[in-house]
């Protein structure tokens, strides 16, 4: 079922009047579930989810093409050259390779990913004129700007998901697994180290909210959905390059993508919190910021197309 079709058979089987809160769940659970079907089920977002989990899958071959006749690969640092962190560890436990492959998607691939999805949840709705059909349904703007960013958040977890996932197979299939040692050298046990990816992943996942939200807030601007998926990822790369200069140093502490890097202290013994509550912290904040000034821009949108 399309969404136009799911907005207006909303309002053909409407709720009764004095039979308000009950109907309105049931029609948010509707959209939701109608909202993820649709997202998850376009072409684009496989594309792109294939992408993600392919880069894990070029990682681990090209590591293990590199050390086949025995030499070592350098990354993971200052101490370890050039390339993403836990790079050189890959050969003695491939469960490095997932927080490899986060470490080098999430600067571009992941975030760029978030920032077509985002742009296109409200944008592309107003560009294929289903939108108004959508707010003639009794979700209301609010309502309907929420399960958007819903959708967008679950996107965020599935394709980091998708990379760890992928990274992990690969990792099993070329290289050894077990226990492994932390970046402060003490040995936790695969169990443990198992755990600590999962956790990573979500930490990751998270630290993809803030661009969501930033993504969303363009999408409400325009009715292009390719102007807004470019605007987004333009952002995107301008706030990187931004972070990268020395003389900015003063504001980059609160650019969206600062610590996104800070998840790698979830391998250390004991753990960092500084910078992941920093990162998280911040986060909410664009959330909240962005997120506000969607929904004062959506419920103030003449819809009339």
């Amino acid at each position: 079922m399309s969404q136009a079709e799911a907005a207006t058979d909303a309002v053909t089987t409407g709720p009764a009047a004095g039979a308000v809160r009950a109907p309105r769940l049931l029609w948010t659970f509707g959209l939701l579930r109608s909202e993820l079907l649709t997202t998850f089920r376009r072409w684009r977002t496989l594309a792109l989810l294939g992408v993600l989990a392919a880069v894990p899958i070029l990682v681990g071959i090209a590591v293990k093409i590199e050390t086949s006749d025995g030499s070592s690969v350098g990354g993971g640092g200052p101490d370890g050259g050039g390339g993403p962190a836990f790079i050189s560890q890959i050969t003695n436990n491939g469960l490095f390779l997932v927080f490899t492959a986060l470490a080098a998607t999430l600067p571009f691939f992941l975030p760029m990913a978030i920032g077509v999805v985002a742009g296109d949840a409200v944008a592309g709705e107003a560009n294929a004129g289903t939108l108004r059909y959508l707010l003639v349904a009794p979700a209301g703007r609010t309502r309907l700007l929420l399960t958007k960013y819903a959708i967008v958040l679950a996107f965020c977890l599935v394709a980091t998901l998708t990379v760890a996932v992928s990274a992990l197979t690969v990792g099993a299939v070329l290289f050894p697994l077990g226990d492994l040692t932390t970046i402060s050298g003490t040995q936790i046990s695969f169990a443990d180290g198992l755990g600590r990816a999962l956790l990573i992943a979500l930490v990751v996942a998270a630290s993809l909210v803030g661009i969501a939200a930033l993504g969303l807030f363009v999408s409400t601007l325009t009715g292009s959905g390719i102007a807004a998926m470019a605007t987004t990822v333009g952002l995107l790369i301008t706030v990187q390059i931004l972070d990268q200069i020395p003389q900015l140093h003063a504001i980059q502490p609160y650019f969206f993508s600062h610590y996104w890097l800070s998840f790698a202290d979830l391998m250390r013994e004991p753990v960092y919190w500084d910078d992941l509550v920093k990162n998280l912290g911040l986060q909410g904040l664009y959330a909240v910021v962005f997120g506000s000034a969607a929904w004062a821009r959506f419920t103030a949108k003449d819809i009339t197309a």
